[in-house]
């Protein structure tokens, strides 16, 4: 390895070794060649002819399609140096493999037939890459939900208790964000057209004259060229280039999947404070290299900490996307080559740490319960304030009292650092005519989390397995982090 010089953490440390493939030079370069492997073929299949003659044959396609691998990168590279132009290189390199069909690689297309593109072709590859790990985030996460979907906790608004909630339900607030976020990016996906062979304007002029001027002939060859490539279509106008909004839409989604999981583990974060849930901890993990005891939550402070870059990312292409001008500018490239690429390692490294854990939260149930015991008295006010009333009290006078003695409890929990005496309070006052034994007959956390138990069923039963369920083959994988 390398050690004098800069290498990405996000190669070292964050983004899977099949995410990095997707942005790799290899995958980026043999896509160049099957593009000029896909313009060749249609030319050749439209019968591009000069004085009768065919101009691309079977033959040169065959020598095309031989090389399509095996990139001689030294030749291309040593063609750089000379020429400045990373297309023409590689197409030189390209025509040293194929002597035969050296002519005709990117005949009447421009460097944005192969850069746009490529670019758009690994920009899908991508977000279906986070698709499948989405989903499995969202099965782990239904599993969490349902399996802890009775159990009561203290929730809280501004972070501070409120009425009771149960874990599972919880857990379908980061599922629902998760499931807009498949939505969107589904969305996109749907809506991804290449680029096609436009020409340096866009205007196609190269292929009028390759073709003399034969519209229904040309018509045709983005079509097929999609089809080749697996797209549907390609976009009906563009410049030179696609329109730059298009990163920006891929950006927002991976802005959109990084927030939810930043939320997610912010919520982590605080109730691995309060020792409620656990992120995993492992073995012979260490938390701190001062204070032995500490079991920081730093997978989710890394999943907040990346989710972080992605979403101030999603600026460069909107930025870039209002800036182009006119039909080209080159503007673009330094940044994109950055912002894009480095958008997906990050979000594809935020959605395995996602899985890691999730997969393996722990949850500690008596923590939960003392916590939610501490402060249930004060919730469970209405429901004695209604007995009371029953065995003949005032209504509006045990709402002063409660209201009186509740304040009585809260300095003693906050001032004397005493536990929640409410209930006792109550008791001793005769108004409420209410023993102790019958305060505590009250306490039981189940009776105060409303219909929890029964959204999470509905919710993961109506809304989540079924998409579930429809993308059973992707469910399965498991995460592997680096430290």
């Amino acid at each position: 390895m390398e050690t004098n010089r800069y290498i990405s953490p996000l190669s070292e440390r964050y983004a899977s070794k099949e995410m990095q493939y997707i942005f790799s030079q290899d995958k980026k370069f043999t896509t160049w060649r099957k593009l000029w492997i896909a313009l060749a073929e249609t030319e050749m299949e439209l019968g591009l002819s000069e004085n009768g003659k065919p101009v691309i044959t079977q033959e040169m396609v065959d020598e095309l399609k031989s090389h399509a691998e095996d990139i001689n990168y030294d030749v291309a590279k040593e063609r750089e140096k000379q020429v400045r132009h990373d297309v023409m290189s590689h197409v030189y390199a390209y025509g040293q493999q194929c002597p035969k069909a050296a002519g005709i690689i990117h005949l009447g297309a421009t460097s944005c037939y192969v850069g746009d593109n490529t670019d758009v072709i690994i920009m899908r590859e991508g977000l279906l890459l986070l698709r499948k790990k989405l989903v499995n985030v969202i099965s782990e996460l239904a599993d969490f939900a349902e399996k802890n979907k009775d159990l009561p906790t203290l929730a809280f608004t501004h972070f501070q208790p409120a009425q009771p909630t149960t874990v599972g339900k919880r857990a379908t607030l980061w599922i629902n964000e998760f499931m807009m976020d498949l939505e969107d990016l589904d969305y996109v996906i749907s809506t991804m057209k290449l680029l096609g062979s436009k020409g340096t304007t866009g205007t196609q002029a190269s292929f009028l004259e390759l073709f003399n001027g034969d519209q229904e002939t040309i018509d045709k060859i983005d079509p097929m060229i999609a089809k080749k490539m697996g797209f549907e279509a390609c976009v009906p106008v563009s410049g030179q280039t696609y329109s730059r909004k298009l990163d920006t839409r891929v950006a927002n989604v991976l802005a959109g999947i990084a927030a939810s999981a930043h939320k997610m583990s912010n919520d982590i974060r605080l109730l691995q404070h309060l020792k409620e849930v656990e992120e995993p901890f492992e073995k012979n993990q260490i938390g701190s290299s001062a204070m032995a005891y500490k079991r920081n939550p730093m997978r989710s402070e890394r999943i907040a900490s990346l989710s972080r870059y992605v979403m101030i990312d999603a600026l460069n292409p909107a930025i870039t996307s209002a800036t182009q001008w006119f039909e080209r500018t080159l503007d673009d490239s330094a940044n994109k080559r950055l912002s894009i690429a480095e958008g997906f390692l990050a979000t594809d490294g935020v959605l395995d740490l996602c899985m890691n854990v999730v997969d393996g939260l722990v949850v500690y149930p008596k923590v939960i319960k003392k916590r939610l015991m501490s402060e249930l008295p004060f919730m469970a006010t209405e429901n004695i304030m209604m007995d009371a009333v029953k065995n003949g009290g005032n209504r509006q006078e045990l709402h002063e009292e409660i209201r009186q003695l509740s304040m009585k409890a809260g300095a003693h929990v906050k001032e004397e650092g005493g536990d929640n005496n409410l209930l006792e309070l109550i008791a001793e006052d005769d108004r409420f005519g209410l023993s102790l034994e019958d305060l505590k007959e009250t306490m039981d956390p189940s009776r105060y989390v409303g219909r929890a138990p029964y959204q999470v069923d509905k919710y993961l039963s109506e809304v989540v397995r079924p998409v579930l369920e429809a993308n059973k083959e992707l469910i399965g994988m498991h995460a592997e982090i680096n430290v």
